[in-house]
């Protein structure tokens, strides 16, 4: 179904996965919201609208369900500064938080704690302080709770309230019960049975600044997954030199319009993208296409916003300003993709749905049991248990882990050049067994290169290819194009043309310099109309064999004559990429099959074929015929992925499980594709799987931590181990490993940055 319009919403408030449930829960339920996808890490809300939906309705929905939210323009840079110091700013008001309950917290811990550990302490206390102990620590557990503590209760209770408890919840009821129970220990023992007058301020204390540590370390943690976006926004200069009628000056960015001149020094980087008019350099395109080495740029070639000029000095004329330059277009990719959901994902969210009322119910089964068949004091141990299983099993974690690992490994893509429209590309790209390539453009160059001249016995190469280049100067064929290129390479200089005739579907004649000169296949010099021009038929057979080996590779022979005698048998051919054999070669020990579908006829495709080592073949496709060829695959080897250069091949590229557009320079066929190699060099296809499983094992890492972390703890939370050993789970240490856990799942993530191309691809493609 076709979506109507998309929407982005930056949430506030989320704190777990049962935060991103309920955000979701409540966006789906408005009339005209056809999906929606909440992410904890980028704390988005992307929704497709089947209909128009006014954005004050939705802010409005997630308000009522306790979270705040405001529309996004995904295109300003400026929008994406201000988000930055934004949780800049909340990052330094959670560490004065953590900080101010840090202080407060420790002489409440170092009053328990100590008397409990250093026999000779308690008794000093009780001889000089005694009740006033139990005071001085009620004063500074309710300073903690209510000062910097207070954003649990204030986001936990009223969720709690409307049947939606959270994270907060959990923390809000743990540090509260212990609260309550001590104040009432404190002021008011004789309500409590006999044997049960303790105070459990520290564990209340404790948990609500181990937490707010959990917040901080993920937050500095947070704040380098999204690096990837913040060093892209930094390439785009603020300023530009403007050139108008000879004298320039220094204009703002968004002023200029398209059409525009504007100068580039050494060292500045290009404002935007453009064509260059005046000048040369060689660019440094590392940031956009994962290349190290500086381009060079001439005259009519295209420069990239972005992308830092390195040595000379160039006038180029704009042709994208804004949301249209590539730089935004990569920004916006790389956003997309990070705020995306992978089907991974959606197991999590099921569980993480019921986890916080199953973990509360749990709760209270705890305290029911140990209150009834406990020890004495047995209402002491039911509320500290009880507490400890509200505690430990708070699922953050579990709401970080496939987001994080997203974000990271989107972010490492896209500094090598590799850039992933949606992020659920990352687990189709891990799964996929079989890649299928389109030929021209992807596999080769795209354009014919003459790859043979064998030269008759008694002629000169280069003066052959002195007068075949004057006779092709006046032709519009292929081959023509091939010969200038292969003689300016040589710097081999036009002869005279004295006459010129195209000989239509077979070749040409000429008058080159005092010589007749007649170019063709074969069947020009069997026809007619040659004898017609020469007087006498010209025999091509001392090149038979040659003819024959060439036709074997898939090229197709072109002879020469000169003065009536055969000369010279030439080919042209579009030339496989420098790379292809490495990179196919690579995808082949990654355990893929490959296949490749092509317009090109059944002989030129196997000879490719064999080069590269391809297993299926499928040739003389027509480009609308290719959606079926990708279909045939899918059915004889499941689900594949399509690699191609994105112009005509964009409904195979839609069709496939997984499309990746080559995509060189600017000409980005983003809108089909799964996934664009902005280099257009083909190592981008096995360094990409490879970073896909990488990404994939990441997030299984998490998500194994975070789910085996709650199985085995809530458990020990809940005393199973002490009719056997004795040991419980104290509230405090719960706390401690509760923020522990996040904290591992978003370093482990963050491993993902330094992702480097395996052995295998790096050998093969000579990356190492």
């Amino acid at each position: 179904m076709k979506h109507h319009s998309e929407i982005d919403l930056a949430i506030e408030g989320m704190t777990c996965a049962s935060c991103v449930a309920h955000v979701e829960r409540a966006l789906a339920k408005v009339d005209g919201v056809e999906s929606v996808s909440v992410n904890l890490t980028t704390e988005r809300a992307h929704l497709n609208l089947a209909k128009a939906v006014a954005s004050e309705v939705l802010i409005q929905k997630v308000q009522q369900a306790g979270y705040s939210a405001q529309l996004i323009d995904r295109q300003q840079a400026s929008d994406r500064t201000d988000s930055a110091a934004k949780h800049e700013q909340e990052r330094l008001a959670l560490k004065q938080q953590f900080q101010l309950s840090l202080a407060l917290t420790l002489p409440v811990f170092l009053l328990e704690m100590g008397s409990h550990v250093i026999p000779a302490f308690h008794h000093w206390l009780m001889a000089n302080l005694g009740w006033w102990n139990w005071l001085i620590q009620a004063v500074l557990t309710t300073l903690v709770m209510f000062g910097p503590g207070r954003m649990f209760y204030y986001k936990g209770l009223p969720a709690l309230a409307r049947f939606t408890p959270d994270m907060n919840s959990l923390v809000a009821l743990g540090s509260l019960a212990a609260w309550m129970y001590s104040l009432v220990a404190t002021f008011a023992p004789a309500a409590l049975p006999a044997g049960t007058v303790n105070v459990y301020y520290e564990a209340a204390a404790v948990i609500v600044t181990l937490i707010l540590l959990g917040r901080l370390m993920e937050a500095n943690a947070r704040g380098r997954t999204s690096d990837a976006i913040a060093q892209l926004v930094k390439l785009q200069p603020q300023t530009a030199t403007r050139v108008q009628n000879g004298k320039t000056d220094i204009v703002e960015l968004a002023i200029i319009q398209p059409g525009e001149y504007l100068l580039v020094r050494p060292g500045e980087r290009v404002p935007l993208d453009g064509e260059l008019v005046e000048g040369s350099s060689f660019i440094d395109e590392s940031m956009m296409t994962g290349e190290p080495i500086p381009v060079k740029k001439s005259v009519g070639d295209e420069v990239i916003g972005g992308t830092l000029n390195t040595t000379g000095s160039f006038t180029y004329k704009v042709t994208r300003t804004g949301k249209d330059t590539l730089l935004a277009r990569i920004i916006d990719l790389v956003e997309n993709a990070q705020s995306g959901k992978l089907p991974i994902q959606a197991l999590v969210d099921k569980i993480t749905g019921w986890f916080v009322p199953v973990v509360i119910a749990i709760a209270v089964i705890t305290f029911i049991l140990w209150f009834i068949f406990g020890p004495e004091p047995s209402l002491g141990f039911a509320l500290v248990n009880a507490v400890a299983v509200l505690i430990i099993a708070c699922p953050c974690a579990m709401g970080l882990a496939t987001p994080t690992s997203i974000m990271v490994g989107t972010g490492r893509a896209a500094t090598m050049g590799l850039l992933f429209r949606r992020g659920s590309a990352l687990q189709g790209l891990a799964d996929i067994k079989t890649i299928a390539f389109d030929k021209t453009g992807t596999l080769t160059i795209g354009k014919p290169q003459l790859t043979d001249f064998e030269v008759a016995p008694g002629f000169d190469k280069n003066q052959l290819l002195s007068l075949a280049l004057a006779a092709e100067q006046r032709s519009e064929h292929p081959i023509a194009h091939a010969l200038i290129d292969a003689a300016q390479q040589l710097n081999i200089t036009a002869g005279e043309v004295e006459m010129f005739e195209a000989i239509s579907g077979s070749g040409l004649r000429a008058r080159i310099s005092g010589h007749a000169i007649l170019i063709g296949a074969d069947r020009l010099f069997t026809q007619q109309v040659a004898q017609q021009a020469t007087q006498q038929k010209i025999d091509i057979t001392l090149f038979s064999a040659v003819a024959e080996k060439l036709a074997d590779e898939g090229k197709t022979p072109i002879y020469m004559a000169v003065d009536n005698q055969i000369a010279a048998v030439m080919a042209l051919a579009d030339t496989i990429k420098p790379d292809a054999v490495e990179s196919l070669t690579a995808l082949h020990e990654l355990g893929f099959n490959i296949a490749m579908i092509t317009g090109d006829n059944q002989r030129t495709a196997n000879a490719i074929a064999k080069k590269l080592g391809i297993d299926t073949v499928i040739a003389e496709v027509l480009p609308e015929q290719k959606v079926d060829a990708v279909k045939q695959l899918r059915t004889e080897h499941g689900s594949i992925a399509f690699v191609g250069d994105g112009i005509n091949d964009a409904p195979a590229l839609a069709e496939a499980d997984l499309g990746l557009a080559i995509g060189t320079g600017t000409d980005i066929a983003i809108e089909s594709a799964d996934l664009v190699l902005v280099s257009g060099d083909l190592q981008g296809v096995p360094k990409s799987i490879g970073l896909a499983r990488a990404t994939m094992r990441n997030i299984k890492q998490n998500l194994f931590w975070a789910f085996a972390y709650n199985a085995a703890l809530i458990p020990l939370a809940a005393g199973v181990a002490y009719p056997l050993w004795g040991v419980l789970l104290s509230p405090m240490l719960a706390a401690g490993a509760m923020a522990l856990s996040s904290v591992f799942v978003v370093t482990n993530a963050l491993r993902l940055r330094r992702w480097q191309a395996p052995h295998i691809v790096m050998k093969k493609t000579g990356l190492s």
